[in-house]
Parts: C-alpha cells; structure tokens; sequence
C-alpha cells in the first residue's frame, strides 16, 4: 500500500484507546487561534470550565477546541477529495449521488418461517421499501436442516429457515426475483443460499443475468467476532473465491461478498479497527482472487462492504469517507486496477444494533436516527434501519415500518441529499478523515507483519484488539465516563413492556414436517447422483457452484451439502489459549 500524501503514511502501533495522532502537535501554527486561546476562550472557561480534560472520539482521536485552515495545512483538495464519482471518491461513488436516486432502502427480516416472512417481505414493499435483505436463522447459518439435533429450538428464531429449494420458493412466492434486488446475510452456507436463489429465480422464469443482489459471503469476520464459520479458513477461502469466480462468468448484477465490518463493530472494534479490519479481510479476498489467476478488474467491481453506523456523527461520516479513499489506493497502487468502478468503495450500512438498549426503548428511535443520519452524509448505497425494539426481540410490523419512515423522512425532509458530500471542506471533518486514515494505515501495517489477515487471524490478533477495546468501553460506561440515555444517566420511570415480536412455537413443527415431506418426495437416485458429484468437485478442487445448483435442483438440503464439504473439508476448531 503506497501513495505519496502523509495521510497514507502508517503509524506506530498505540494502544487500543489511542489509536490516532492527537492534540496539537500535527497541526500548523496559526496566529488567529493562537490568539483566540489566550484571549476569548481563556476568558470564556474562567467561567465555565470545560465538561473534561480531554475531548475524544471512539478512537481515541482527540477533539481540538476549534478547527481552522492550519489544521489542513498541505491538504490538496485535488487528491485528497477529488469531485464525486472520480477517484479517490472520498466525495462519493457517483457524480450526482442522491440528487439522481436515493440510497436503497433495505430493511433486513427474516423469523419463523418462509411463509411468514414472505409476508413480511411484501408488506415492506408495499410500503415503499426498495430492496429485500434476508436474516436467516442460525441452523441455515451454521449449516445444519431444521430437524438437525443441534437445531432444536432455533429453527426460525433469529431469521428465516431455508432447508431446501422448497423454502427459497416460497420465501420469495409472488416477489419477481428479475427486478428485486436481494440482499442475503449469509457466510459459512451462503455459496448453497446463492444456489437456492438462482434455482428459485429460475423456476420463475428470470433469466441470470437480471438476477441482482448480493451474498455477504464475509467468512474471515467470522473467525475474528462473530463464530458462525463451519470449515477451516483456507478451504472457507476456496469456497468464497468460487463464487467471485462463478458470478465473473454467470451473474452480471450480483455483488459476490459484503465485507463486513458491522459484525467487528458489534464485537467492540473501535471506528479504526472496524476501518482497517475490514479493508485487510478485503485485502485477502483480493488476493485469493488473484492467486486464482482472475484479474483485479475482473471482479472487484462486484465487491461491497457492510459498515455499521453508530452515534457519534462526525466520526462516523470520516469513517465513511475515509474509507472509499483508502480503498481506491489499495486497489489501484496494490492490485494495478485500471478500471474505476473497481476502485469504488460501495457500501450498505446498518445503524448500531449493540448501542439499542431494552430499557426506555423510544430512546432508540432517537439514536438510530442518527446513525442513519451519519451514513447518508457519509454517502452510503444503501442502509438498514434498526427498529426501537430489537433490544427485547425481532422487530414488530408496526417498529419495523417505523424504522423505514425514519429512511424516508431524511431522503425526502432533511435536505442532506440535495449535494453530494455536504461536509466537504469541513476543517473538523477533513481533518478527522485524514486521522482515521493514517490510524488504519497503522493497523493494517501491523496485519501485513504478521503475514496478513488469515495468519493475524491465527495470532488472535484482532480478536484480541477487538476485545481490549470492548473492555475499555464497558469500563467507561459502568463508571458513568460514558453516558448511556436511559441507561446510567436519565433514566425513565420503568413502563409496561411494549408488545413484541413472538414466534409461534409450532413454526418449527410445521418446517420440519415441510422439510420431511422434501426428502420424501425427491427422487433418490437424482439426489444421491447430485452430491456424489459435488463431493468429488470439493475433493478435486473443482468450482463447486455447477455442482451445488445441480444439487439444489434435486432437492438436496443445506444440511445435507453442508455434510459432504464438511466430509472433505473437515470443521473449524478456535483455538483456546488460557
């Protein structure tokens, strides 16, 4: 990773809360401020001293008391901004941004069963949601049917249960899969999902190359924060590659992987760490790719990235933007890319769903507000909602509705889509960009120590990271340094818990029947025929994607596909040091 602007430099390795250059100390001399200090503002706290010693962000990154033009002394809004649409797109990917079409409005659900949420599904629509993105439970995640023993009481409890092409038929039953975009947030399983999604598009008639969406397909997260991995990292890997392969030949509009930061963010990661830990899983995706001999032109175009967006504005905003200019330096001086689009940083965002609290849940509607408000100045493609009362379960109807009114309120009442990137310019924003940027330089440098993402994975160096920061935040909360409304400070009178969300226990029953009557009424020799050929691609270090649609087409099962590579893949232990 080289560019020749400071901001690209990496830094020394700090602590995990200093993350940043702080203070003064990088900042030019500038008279006007100097003089402001030692007169209007000296005066000002003799009065009233200021709240804290020290102003900082989630980071560690210190706030100044005032931002001036010596703070952007040597910034060259030519290569630092650009315009919008050009490189290095830190003003956004495309020229108009939302003065031409809004961000999609994707409110992410899935519970019970495919039937329900169907339901679910076409009420959003109907109520002016402009994509779909599929929560699945977390058998489907881990790769077990709904009647595996290891399922049993959480079939269709924290998303949908897809077990077969049966499921995905009706999950989208009256949906025109040609023209709805889908968004489907899935890792271990999800090249078998993808599968299930082609073959059910399919069976409506809709030709591949209008099938558009996209797979998170994010495993290497998995290992660092969240846990839903089946197969060891390097066969993971194969497995990822094999759909950026697939989809460069078969699918046009189908984005191959969301590389995710949310889920590092919800472990604890810092804004930095969540920056730098997803552009190095990004990194390795990348050169997966291109051991595999594809060009980086071929498929980088069809990478996306999954942000969270949390509510401390400004940070987030320069995260956002800093994001996309690191981004196009990685691909274009790291991988040679000749092509813009492959340089774009294109993103969805979801609103913090670990900053929701349980208690004086309207609260909530407060924050989310906020955290959608950051990401669509930060410029984001598209954008989840979190509902107020996804603290105590999944969301009713009535809060996920209210959430979607929250997207359409700031696209159509707030004015902050009139302009791309409004905050350009900013000497607090710039600068703060600038920060975030060379604090992410650092810790990727640190990865590219040790080897890069898959062996800091090894290490635990990120987990690690990721949990000195979680550490160093509950501290501060529960020490009442860092206010939480409603929480530690401002509480509410304890109220009536509002009605929630429930899942009819006898959805489960009603699954695994469906799933029994699948197995019953397939034909066995086109089933057995089917995985016998996918178990020899995986041995064979064949594509395995002609194989796992052939095998959805004859009924095979997520669990069943899932045991054959686990057969020739083996199973993913973490390590556990005491």
């Amino acid at each position: 990773m080289t560019d020749d602007h400071p901001s690209s430099k990496p830094k020394s390795r700090r602590t995990a809360g200093d993350d940043a250059a702080t203070g003064d100390a990088s900042r030019s001399p500038d008279p006007a401020r100097e003089t402001w200090r030692t007169g209007a503002r000296a005066k000002a706290l003799r009065a009233a001293p200021e709240r804290r010693e020290r102003f900082e962000t989630s980071s560690g990154i210190e706030i100044a008391d005032v931002y001036t033009a010596g703070d952007l002394d040597g910034f060259d809004p030519a290569t630092q901004l650009g315009l919008p649409g050009e490189f290095p797109f830190t003003r956004g990917v495309q020229p108009t941004m939302y003065r031409s079409r809004f961000w999609t409005m994707r409110q992410y659900a899935g519970f019970a069963t495919a039937a329900e949420t169907n339901e679910r599904f076409r009420y959003l629509l109907s109520e002016g949601q402009t994509g779909l993105s599929v929560a699945f439970d977390l058998p489907t995640q881990m790769g077990y049917d709904s009647d595996a023993p290891q399922a049993e009481g959480e079939v269709g409890r924290v998303g949908v249960p897809i077990s077969s092409l049966v499921d995905m038929e009706t999950l989208f039953r009256d949906i025109p899969l040609g023209t709805v975009s889908t968004s489907m947030t899935i890792n271990s399983t999800a090249a078998i999902l993808l599968a299930l999604y082609l073959v059910a598009a399919e069976r409506q008639g809709v030709d591949r190359a209008t099938v558009s969406g996209t797979t998170q397909n994010d495993i290497l997260k998995e290992y660092i924060a969240r846990g839903t991995y089946i197969y060891p990292p390097r066969p993971s890997m194969r497995l990822v590659t094999d759909v950026f392969e697939f989809c460069a030949a078969e699918l046009p509009r189908w984005n191959t992987i969301s590389i995710s930061g949310y889920h590092m963010r919800e472990a604890g990661a810092t804004a930095v760490q969540e920056l730098a830990y997803t552009l190095a899983d990004a990194i390795a995706y990348c050169d997966a790719a291109v051991a595999r001999g594809l060009d980086i032109d071929d498929f980088a175009g069809r990478l996306s990235f999954f942000f969270a967006a949390w509510s401390e504005l400004f940070e987030e905003v320069a995260k956002f933007r800093a994001a996309r200019r690191m981004w196009a330096k990685i691909v274009r001086d790291r991988y040679g890319s000749r092509n813009g689009r492959s340089q774009m940083c294109r993103f969805h965002v979801q609103t913090a769903g670990s900053s929701l609290t349980a208690r004086s849940i309207d609260n909530n509607v407060v924050r989310t507000t906020v955290q959608a408000l950051a990401a669509v100045l930060g410029g984001a493609q598209s954008l989840h909602t979190n509902s107020r009362d996804e603290a105590l379960a999944l969301p009713t109807a009535e809060a996920a509705r209210l959430a979607l009114r929250t997207q359409q309120i700031l696209a159509h009442e707030s004015g902050v889509t009139e302009t791309p990137d409004p905050l350009a310019g900013s000497y607090y924003v710039e600068t703060l960009t600038d920060e975030l940027e060379r604090a992410a330089w650092g810790e990727l440098e640190e990865i590219d120590a040790l080897g890069g993402t898959i062996a800091a994975i090894d290490h635990g160096y990120q987990q690690l990271r990721i949990q000195e920061s979680a550490y160093l935040v509950q501290r501060r909360i529960e020490s009442g340094d860092q206010v939480v409304v409603g929480v530690n400070r401002f509480q509410d009178e304890l109220g009536v818990t509002p009605p929630i969300q429930r899942i009819d226990p006898e959805g489960e029953r009603r699954q695994i029947e469906g799933l029994r009557r699948v197995r019953a009424e397939r034909d066995p020799e086109a089933w057995a025929a089917a995985l016998d050929r996918l178990a020899a691609a995986a041995s064979a270090n064949d594509n395995v994607m002609p194989a796992l649609i052939d095998s959805v087409r004859a009924y095979a099962t997520v669990g069943e596909i899932s045991d054959r590579l686990r057969a020739a893949w083996g199973e993913h232990r973490e390590l556990v040091t005491v």
